[in-house]
């Protein structure tokens, strides 16, 4: 499986973001999906050894947005029109789990996409669907000076 591209300061892939979840995603062409696996720390609790469902609301986004990278193109990035999310199990802190995105449905401007979180047992703890779109040219604009953080680190 080959490593997809991070950015610097992005909450969730950024090398640089001290308060970053520093996640690294790779391709897996044979099953078309792309797969993660991280350890998420205990500053991150909603509840005492308990994730926060917002963090893995934006696991399960950037998870599902990164299935459009799976050809290695990075002009097929979008941005989430709309997200839903489904919370199956608690998903516990200092704990490695996995995440898988794929994609559902494309055209050049839009795309579904989906996602999913499963506990070290493979049990699903939580799983997404997500729309997203082409984002305006000024999106695109904003992103060019970033562009050369936007690589392949190493872990």
């Amino acid at each position: 499986m080959d490593k997809q591209p991070s950015s610097r300061t992005c909450f969730v892939c950024g090398r640089q973001n001290p308060v970053g979840l520093k996640v690294s995603w790779y391709n897996d062409h044979a099953s078309q999906r792309v797969r993660a696996t991280v350890i998420i720390p205990e500053h991150f609790n909603g509840y005492p050894g308990i994730v926060h469902g917002g963090i893995i609301a934006a696991l399960l986004d950037e998870t599902a947005g990164r299935s459009l990278l799976l050809d290695g193109d990075d002009s097929n990035l979008m941005v989430t029109l709309r997200l839903e999310v489904k919370y199956r199990k608690p998903v516990p802190t200092g704990q490695p789990v996995t995440l898988q995105g794929w994609v559902i449905q494309r055209t050049s401007q839009r795309a579904k996409v989906a996602a999913n979180l499963l506990l070290p047992d493979g049990t699903l703890a939580a799983e997404a669907e997500a729309i997203l779109v082409r984002p305006p040219q000024e999106f695109f604009d904003r992103w060019e000076p970033e562009k050369p953080f936007w690589r392949i680190y190493d872990d």
